[in-house]
C-alpha cells in the first residue's frame, strides 16, 4: 500500500498541478467538497497520504481509519495524518463541506516537535469530532476564511491561514471525539486491518540505518497477541492471500522503490529490509521478479 503523494492527489482529483507545489515553505490548499464530487470523481482508496488533511463533512458516511470504522452522520470534523491509512464510504448523495491539505513543513516553525504534538495527529488518536449546528457553522466560517485568504494577494496570508488551521485544531479539542464506532463485520476483519496497519507503519524506509523489524507471520502474531495459525487463517479468509504473501509483496514494493530512487548499495538496501546477507536479498528479489536487484536497477 503506497502513500498517495500530493502530485497524485491533484492529478486524480483535478488533472492539474499547482505552480507552488514544490516550494520550500511547505504546501497548503483548501477546497469545497462540492467542487470535488460528481459523476467522474474517482473513489478514495484505502491508503496513507504523504500530507495532512482536515475535513468538515456533512452527510452520512463511514470512514475506515486504521483498524476502526466510524459512522458519520450530520456534521463531522476529521483530522488525518500521513501515518494512518483511511478511506470513506459515502452513504448518501447530499455531501457538502470543506477540506484542507498541507505538509508537515508548512507548520515547521509553529510546532517544535512537529504536528504530532497535537493530540488528533498522534499515533492511536481519535480523529473524528461530531459537531452540532452552531459548532459546524463556526468551523465552516474558518474554512471560508482560508478560501478567501488563499485567493488574496496579502503578503502574510499564509500566516493567517496557519492561525486558522491551529484554531481548528484547538477548537476541536474543546469537544469530545466521536465514540460511535462501527465495528468490523467480524474479528477476522479487524485482525487483518490491524495487521495491515502494523505492516504499513514500518514504511517508507528513509535512511540506511532504518530496519524493517516485523518480517514474519510469527512477529505479527506476537505483536497482536494471537496465535500465528489464527492470524494466518484470518488474513487468508479476508484477503485470499497468506500473511507471508502480504509481507513479501510489501517488501518487494519497498525494495523496488529503494533501488529506483536511492543510490544505496545492494547490501544496504537488503539490510534495511531485514536480510542479514546480500545473497539472501538477491535470492528473494530474483524469486519475485526473475531479475537480480542490480539488473532491476539498471533496466
Amino acid at each position: 500500500m503506497a502513500s498517495e503523494t500530493l502530485e497524485e492527489f491533484y492529478k486524480d482529483k483535478f488533472d492539474w498541478l499547482p505552480d507552488n507545489l514544490q516550494q520550500n515553505i511547505g504546501h497548503f490548499n483548501v477546497f469545497r467538497i462540492e467542487d470535488c464530487i460528481g459523476p467522474n470523481a474517482k473513489p478514495v482508496t484505502y491508503s496513507r497520504r504523504s500530507f495532512y488533511k482536515i475535513s468538515l463533512m456533512r452527510g452520512d458516511n463511514i470512514i475506515h481509519y486504521a483498524d476502526k470504522s466510524i459512522e458519520l452522520s450530520g456534521t463531522t470534523l476529521m483530522f488525518f495524518s500521513p501515518h494512518v491509512p483511511y478511506t470513506f464510504e459515502h452513504m448518501s448523495d447530499d455531501r457538502s463541506g470543506f477540506f484542507c491539505i498541507f505538509t508537515e513543513s508548512f507548520f515547521a516553525e509553529r510546532f517544535r516537535g512537529g504536528l504530532g504534538e497535537l493530540p488528533m495527529f498522534a499515533i492511536g488518536a481519535k480523529p473524528v469530532y461530531a459537531l452540532d449546528d452552531a459548532q459546524g457553522e463556526y468551523v465552516a466560517g474558518l474554512f471560508r476564511k482560508m478560501i478567501e485568504e488563499i485567493s488574496s494577494e496579502y503578503d502574510f496570508k499564509y500566516e493567517l491561514i496557519r492561525n486558522y488551521v491551529t484554531e481548528l485544531a484547538y477548537y476541536a479539542l474543546k469537544t469530545q471525539p466521536s465514540e460511535n464506532v462501527y465495528k468490523h463485520a467480524d474479528a477476522k476483519s479487524r485482525i487483518t486491518s490491524v495487521f495491515t496497519e502494523l505492516l504499513e507503519r514500518q514504511f517508507p524506509i528513509e535512511t540506511p540505518a532504518q530496519r524493517f523489524a516485523l518480517r514474519s507471520a510469527n512477529d505479527f502474531a506476537q505483536r497482536l497477541s494471537v496465535h500465528v495459525n489464527h492470524l494466518n487463517r484470518a488474513i487468508r479468509e479476508t484477503t485470499g492471500k497468506t500473511t507471508t504473501d502480504h509481507i513479501a509483496e510489501r517488501l518487494l514494493s519497498e525494495a523496488k522503490s529503494l533501488l529506483r530512487h536511492t543510490d544505496w548499495n545492494i547490501s544496504e538496501i537488503g539490510y534495511c529490509l531485514g536480510f542479514e546477507e546480500a545473497t539472501h536479498f538477491n535470492n528473494f528479489f530474483k524469486k519475485q521478479t526473475q531479475l537480480t536487484p542490480s539488473s532491476f536497477r539498471n533496466v
